[in-house]
């Protein structure tokens, strides 16, 4: 019996290492190919046959990477800042009030994931002409808002009610307001969910290129992403395979660095969404 326990367990750790592997080895092919001189165009199976930084140089000037950078940053961290606060506060009434408006709002919120926003994208690109909203690095966030609150209500309302309600009452009857109680007892309760949030969307925002695509039209609004993309070319002018892959590595490796600083945050933040979200 015992053996035969083994012999699964071997057989099921051979297909997760084989399983990794896959995954793995796409991601090993781009690094070693991004380390090429830009003219290489042996297989990209050789791995690691050259050890060169042209690809980076090109890539980097090309992307104009610290704009690019500053884009993706300035867009991902007023999205990420505006849905927590906005989000926390839709999940605040819809926790704490027993009513049917409450559950309808609830629902509401939820019925967001069910419609793609892609779908609309042409009659809200025509609303935002007929507003006169400018095209800046700003408009995506629009979007970005939009489509990151139903999935962060759901979150927020779900951790909203494990918080006791008794703590509230009894900042209640010690004189605190609405605000306060919200802003100064609930909120820091919500810190798990407010990770969660941070890491789904932030990093769905960070790595988007179609939003910022549609309503950007300058160069110099570009988020990296959409940076990454221009190195795909067309066929006048095909794709320089080793610089495009140096691209991705240096879209990446912003978010490699932070998960790296914040990883036990990260886990702890994933751990907690799964259990109570």
């Amino acid at each position: 019996m015992k053996q035969k326990k083994k012999r699964g367990y071997s057989i099921i750790y051979l297909l997760l290492i084989i399983f990794c592997l896959v995954i793995i080895l796409p991601l090993v092919i781009v690094f070693s190919s991004s380390l090429r001189h830009v003219a290489n165009q042996s297989s990209p199976l050789l791995l690691f046959s050259e050890l060169s930084l042209e690809s980076y140089r090109k890539a980097f000037q090309n992307m104009n990477y610290p704009l690019a950078f500053l884009n993706s940053l300035m867009t991902t961290t007023g999205s990420v800042a505006v849905v927590v606060i906005i989000a926390s506060m839709a999940a605040y009434p819809i926790a704490r009030i027993k009513t049917k408006l409450a559950r309808f709002l609830y629902f509401f919120f939820i019925a967001g994931l069910v419609v793609p926003s892609q779908m609309a994208i042409i009659p809200i690109a025509q609303m935002f002409g007929r507003l006169h909203i400018p095209n800046t690095r700003f408009t995506p966030m629009i979007m970005f808002i939009t489509c990151s609150l139903p999935f962060s209500v759901f979150l927020f309302t779900g951790f909203m009610k494990s918080v006791p309600i008794e703590v509230e009452e009894a900042a209640f009857l010690d004189g605190a307001g609405l605000p306060t109680r919200f802003f100064k007892i609930v909120f820091p309760l919500l810190k798990p969910a407010v990770t969660s949030v941070i890491i789904t969307q932030g990093l769905w925002i960070w790595n988007d290129y179609f939003y910022p695509m549609v309503f950007i039209s300058k160069r110099a609004l570009y988020s990296l992403p959409v940076c990454m993309v221009q190195f795909l070319g067309d066929k006048e002018n095909p794709a320089q395979w080793n610089v495009l892959f140096a691209a991705c590595v240096l879209c990446a490796l912003p978010l490699v660095l932070m998960f790296m600083i914040l990883q036990k945050q990260f886990v702890n933040g994933i751990a907690a969404g799964a259990v109570k979200g």
